[in-house]
């Protein structure tokens, strides 16, 4: 990625990074739930009604149970990403910093004991 002037770029500023972990905490996520539970609703409406009345019911019912495991499953691992996301963002300011700060403790100022 290139930043302004044509110059390589690292990346985002802590506050970006802060701001982003922020949205997907407050919207992202609320979203993906109320999404996920809407689609749960409607399916397992869906399932009563195709299921069975006589003894039988449709074979919409049966595959209706499936993809709605499934989608369930998506739901859940993509929330899982999404908290993984945010935690890495929130990590990554940190994660610098000790970085710095580590390499800073290992170097010293030159001695003139150095040259011998």
């Amino acid at each position: 990625m290139l930043g302004p002037g044509g110059t390589q770029g690292f990346g985002s500023s802590p506050a970006e990074k802060k701001a982003a972990a922020n949205a997907i905490e407050q919207h992202t996520e609320p979203n993906v739930r109320k999404a996920g539970d809407w689609a749960e609703e409607a399916t397992d409406s869906a399932v009563k009604t195709f299921g069975a009345k006589d003894g039988t019911g449709w074979l919409t019912s049966g595959a209706l149970k499936k993809v709605h495991s499934t989608w369930g499953d998506q739901v859940t691992t993509l929330l899982n990403r999404l908290k993984s996301e945010k935690q890495a963002l929130r990590a990554t300011n940190s994660l610098f910093t000790n970085n710095d700060l580590g390499v800073g403790a290992t170097l010293r100022a030159p001695s003139v004991l150095d040259g011998y």
